[in-house]
């Protein structure tokens, strides 16, 4: 099992820009230092296959009653490869997928899984958002903006305390190999989010969290400069986990929108629960500051419909 910790502090009360509207009068936040990554204990295959039997036993959907574990405590576990998702297949053949960025717009989210089936809203306690890595897919598309650092795109870090607003979804297990090429620089986590009121979900959903450098080249691209160098480096990255980068202005305006366009306490949310890479600047804090003027950017015509919330 995954152990991410980090200590958490409640300060005071988020400050409030009056032209980043807040839809919920009260509204906290909480920040970390950079978390611990622990060795995970070896999960036994008679271990996961009794907590496959138990998840795969109820239907997608709430739990009847709400569970006394948190959705850490209840699953939370790695998909090392293809074959770990087996573990979260349901027996209709379905695998549910976690979304916190661009996800959380439904129509982003069928330009990616056309077939996607019960997208809805959620809860994930445990973990918050930050814009802490480098993706290629900016540089290809020619969004990325290298001389001012703006290339970062968005993962997920456990922290103590912490809640996001989520979508999740289903998708067919045949597109897992897919997704997995995709989303090729993350960890894969299954987790276990829990709706609005309160009631976990009874099947979990794959969820794309931080990675280390180390990890992903020894694992993805099973220790090859070669297949690094195809994804990253021809783009002269040479790192992408770091800790001082700014978000993609295009992406990241997209995301805004996608939350705001989900529900007000998804825009709240997002606004108050993504940090940037330092994980002490809000992103409502830093649209307010250093960051304003990208809500009225309009992304390149090409992309208009990709990166429109």
């Amino acid at each position: 099992m995954i152990h991410l910790t980090c200590n958490c502090k409640l300060p005071t009360l988020a400050p409030h820009f009056p032209h980043l509207p807040r839809a919920s009068s009260l509204h906290y936040y909480r920040t970390c230092p950079r978390p611990i990554l622990l060795s995970p204990p070896h999960a036994t295959s008679t271990h996961l296959h009794t907590r496959r039997r138990c998840i795969s036993a109820m239907p997608i959907g709430d739990s009847p009653t709400p569970l006394h574990q948190s959705p850490t405590e209840a699953l939370h576990f790695e998909l090392k490869d293809e074959s770990d998702f087996d573990q979260i297949v349901t027996p209709d053949g379905l695998v549910s997928v976690c979304g916190f960025g661009s996800l959380l717009s439904e129509r982003s989210a069928r330009s990616t899984f056309p077939d996607l089936i019960n997208f809805r809203i959620a809860k994930l306690n445990g973990f918050r958002r930050v814009f802490a890595h480098v993706a290629p897919i900016f540089f290809e598309r020619g969004i990325a903006k290298p001389e001012t650092k703006e290339i970062s795109s968005l993962s997920v870090e456990s922290c103590e305390g912490e809640s996001l607003i989520v979508t999740t979804f289903e998708i067919q297990r045949s597109e897992i190999p897919s997704f997995i090429e995709r989303e090729h620089e993350f960890r894969f986590l299954a987790v276990t989010p829990e709706t609005l009121n309160g009631l976990f979900y009874t099947t979990p959903s794959v969820l794309c969290a931080r990675y280390s450098d180390e990890e992903y080249f020894l694992n993805r691209c099973k220790g090859s400069e070669e297949i690094f160098n195809q994804r990253y480096g021809r783009y002269g990255i040479h790192k992408i986990w770091i800790d001082d980068v700014l978000p993609c202005r295009v992406y990241m305006r997209h995301c805004v929108l996608a939350a705001k366009n989900l529900s007000d306490v998804a825009y709240d949310n997002f606004l108050d629960h993504t940090f940037l890479s330092d994980r002490k600047t809000t992103i409502r804090e830093y649209l307010a500051t250093s960051g304003s003027g990208i809500m009225e950017e309009e992304p390149p015509e090409e992309l208009k419909h990709r990166y429109g919330g």
